[in-house]
């Protein structure tokens, strides 16, 4: 056997042992405890970019469209609009949505000022960014949305921007 071939040969095998390790390690990540972290939500509070706090327990009685977004994420940017319409139609049937804002108070004051919504907003700062990595989202990406249902079990998790389309058809289908 020649060496060149000898070595593409260690190359190739050093590679699918490098790929099954990386494998094993995102199937523990994805399987690590997002029900533990979800459950651990439900006992948090945020202050909100208004005066006062906002206790995760308020929320778990009803289905929840948690989303975590920033004013600095084009995509949150854009998805916030049908987050908005979303709530106002499904609200009446018990729907909640809350933006978790991975941000700083000012910028996200600033934002709601230029940009109102009637679905409550709190402030997770920059920790909001661990919070849904440990609700499911690898990779730390924003906007990340969890849906949740009314007994506090995740039901779908999403990295990436969300359509109003979409959210009413999760609704649909968990109602």
């Amino acid at each position: 056997m020649t060496a060149t071939r000898r070595n593409l040969i260690t190359a190739g095998v050093a590679a699918a042992a490098a790929a099954t390790g990386a494998a094993a390690y995102l199937w523990q990540r994805r399987a690590e405890p997002a029900d533990a972290a979800s459950a651990e939500l439900w006992g948090l509070d945020f202050e909100t970019p208004g005066p006062g706090r906002l206790a995760m327990a308020s929320l778990r009685s009803q289905p929840l469209v948690l989303n975590f977004w920033a004013t600095w994420c084009p995509p949150c940017v854009r998805e916030m609009p049908a987050l908005d319409r979303f709530y106002r139609d499904h609200r009446a049937k018990g729907w909640q949505v809350l933006g978790l804002a991975a941000d700083n108070a000012a910028a996200v004051r600033k934002f709601l000022a230029d940009t109102p919504v009637a679905f409550p907003i709190a402030l997770a700062g920059f920790a909001g960014i661990d919070l849904s990595r440990r609700l499911g989202n690898l990779s730390g990406g924003l906007p990340f949305t969890v849906l949740y249902g009314r007994n506090g079990q995740v039901l779908k998790r999403q990295i990436g921007e969300t359509h109003y389309e979409q959210l009413a058809a999760w609704a649909k289908g968990f109602s």
